[in-house]
């Protein structure tokens, strides 16, 4: 059997890039994730480091990966979704079907208590946000910026499934923008209303948005920052 730790830190000693990929969302994780609703093993950013036999301090930079706004497949806690015409709306635009399971996604308002909570337990350094242009059109676009758990406010998802069920989102609402970002290359390219939105963002969830995508093309994005700049 390859040595696969012998070969990944000779490539890091010769200075070589490496790249990886985690497989599942950080709320899947089973110690960080919304149990019993998660999976088998570890998916937060430092799985990276345990699971391919590096050390932590190997790993440079942590890109986390969200939408513009929050889905879900399957069962579990979600605070912020629309079971209304908002999710329709979003579900329908967005494609939202499960990639291995084909099952329609659970579309709701971007959690940024959630994405807050993520970037802390995975450390994360910059966000690549996504499908922007799927908000296009709306009048108004609403955040989650806490909860109200039993008449007190917080600002953390709870660990007891219990609690989970009881917390209620606390909306902060924005103004929407008519004109389309798909396809946008460059902030210049974007609404001022869209840039409002992706920065009031960056200040919610304590991270900057290195990259933005606006729509499924692999070119149609806004690099801000190269997680792999020298």
């Amino acid at each position: 059997m390859d040595k696969v730790w012998y070969l990944l830190d000779s490539m890091r000693r010769e200075g070589k890039r490496i790249l990886f990929e985690g497989a599942q969302g950080a709320l899947l994780d089973i110690d960080h994730g919304t149990y019993p609703f998660v999976t088998s093993s570890n998916t937060v950013a430092g799985q990276a480091a345990t699971g391919c036999g590096l050390g932590p301090g190997s790993i440079d930079y942590v890109l986390g990966i969200t939408k513009a706004y929050t889905t879900r497949v399957g069962e579990g806690p979600f605070p912020t979704e629309q079971e209304n015409e908002v999710g329709e709306f979003l579900g329908t635009r967005g494609h939202e079907f499960g990639t291995v399971t084909g099952r329609r996604r659970r579309c709701g308002w971007f959690d940024a208590v959630l994405v807050r909570q993520t970037v802390c337990t995975s450390g994360i350094n910059g966000i690549a946000l996504t499908k922007l242009d799927v908000l296009d059109g709306l009048d108004e676009i609403k955040i989650c910026v806490g909860y109200e758990l039993d008449g007190e406010t917080i600002d953390y998802l709870p660990a007891s499934q219990g609690a989970q069920e009881r917390v209620k989102p606390i909306y902060e609402t924005m103004e929407g923008w008519k004109e389309s970002t798909e396809g946008a290359r460059t902030w210049a390219d974007l609404p001022a209303q869209a840039i409002k939105y992706v920065r009031h963002i960056e200040e919610l969830i304590g991270a900057p948005v290195a990259i933005l995508s606006t729509s499924p093309e692999r070119d149609d994005t806004i690099l801000v920052q190269n997680p792999f700049q020298d």
